[in-house]
């Protein structure tokens, strides 16, 4: 039987890595039901169908955070009553109370934490100090309430499972697609620029400015590749102020295409998150992405990163705020190119072994198959 199945997000963009490129094409190629993502992004609804993926635009929410919340909850709930699926598959804590109208209406829910909320509530800039506690508590006690009314959960890292009741809870890492990271006409390591690269989200507690900052100390001929969307709005203003943005080749918002093509071009990729709470246990997807690349990863030493990049030997490890030891790091990278070209090739060989999305598709799966009984894997899964 056929029945549809509906991902939703009012915040993260239609090609997510997470919600379209994994989940929501793995469930539409890999079982018989059909798939809608639901978006706010304003770029319109496509003619057709891209992978069995058929996406649905709700349109350009408000901009205040209020607002947009109210909105799209309201947009949401009248997009999914015209669509009548079986399963509603969510993916921003802002939609938890819709979640309970789902329900309420009969519609079977799965909720998506790709990230440690109450975290996130303690260290949000937009979040006034005195309030940040009594959010984050709040925030706490309603997921709590809500993964034991909703069908199922679905979560990103092991220390978000651990919140969680494991009987309802599907631990999906993110991971890459073997076949999208796949390297394609790379230049031979030992040729290329004395450059590294940073993709994905560019904000001051990603490293933002430590990463700027140690180009300019790694050398005045090393350069950066920076590729990714910039937050808060003033933040090109503030590294366009720092040692070493004289250095950096700014790309803005690439697809993945594009991203490949650029890690197949440097000797490195930096991920160099600050320690909080809700980054000493996350799993970055560009740390396996550089490490499918087969470019050696300099990351923040934290416990959990050290253990991956460790065990693996695919990388340097650094305090993310100390910008002579990131320096440092870089250029020992530049000057043993031979012993960066191996990190490389352990890198890629523990992705394509161990950190692929193939074994992580098979639960998101085996979890939609106990909401839809008559889920049967079609093909197989990336």
């Amino acid at each position: 039987m056929r029945e549809t199945v509906v991902h939703l997000t009012t915040v993260h963009p239609r090609d997510d890595t997470r919600i379209y490129l994994k989940e929501a094409r793995t469930v539409a190629q890999s079982t018989p039901h059909r798939v809608v993502l639901l978006v706010a992004d304003g770029l319109g609804t496509p003619a057709a169908p891209t992978d069995g993926v058929e996406v649905v635009d709700m349109g350009v929410l408000p901009m205040g955070r209020g607002a947009r919340a109210l909105v799209g909850i309201w947009r949401s709930l009248w997009a999914v009553r015209r669509l009548q699926p079986s399963v509603v598959h969510f993916h921003d804590p802002e939609l938890l109370p819709l979640g309970f109208m789902m329900k309420a209406l009969g519609i079977r829910v799965i909720y998506d934490a790709h990230e440690n909320t109450p975290d996130l509530a303690l260290h949000r800039e937009w979040v006034p100090v005195a309030l940040r506690r009594l959010i984050a508590g709040a925030l706490h006690v309603v997921e709590a309430v809500a993964v034991r009314v909703f069908d199922q959960t679905v979560v990103a890292t092991p220390r978000i499972a651990r919140r969680f009741p494991s009987v309802r809870t599907a631990l999906v890492q993110n991971f890459p697609i073997q076949a999208d990271v796949e390297p394609r006409g790379q230049d031979p390591y030992h040729a290329r620029p004395r450059s590294f690269a940073y993709v994905g989200a560019i904000a001051p507690e990603r490293g933002a400015m430590e990463t700027v900052r140690s180009i300019a100390l790694a050398g005045s001929d090393v350069r950066l590749e920076l590729a990714g969307s910039m937050s808060p709005t003033d933040l090109r203003d503030q590294l366009d102020r720092e040692p070493g943005w004289d250095q950096v080749r700014y790309h803005g918002v690439v697809d993945r295409t594009e991203v490949m093509a650029l890690l197949g071009r440097v000797r490195g990729g930096i991920v160099l998150f600050h320690p909080l709470a809700n980054h000493l246990e996350a799993q970055p997807t560009k740390m396996f992405e550089y490490m499918a690349a087969g470019i050696p990863v300099i990351a923040s030493d934290f416990p959990h990163w050290r253990e991956i990049i460790d065990r693996t030997r695919c990388g340097l490890l650094v305090d993310p705020l100390d910008t002579v030891a990131i320096g440092r790091a870089l250029r020992w990278v530049l000057e043993n190119p031979a012993e960066g070209a191996e990190m490389g090739r352990r890198g890629r060989k523990a992705v394509a072994t161990e950190f692929g999305w193939a074994a992580q598709s098979s639960v998101l799966l085996d979890a939609y198959g106990r909401l839809l009984p008559t889920t049967r894997p079609v093909t197989s899964p990336h």
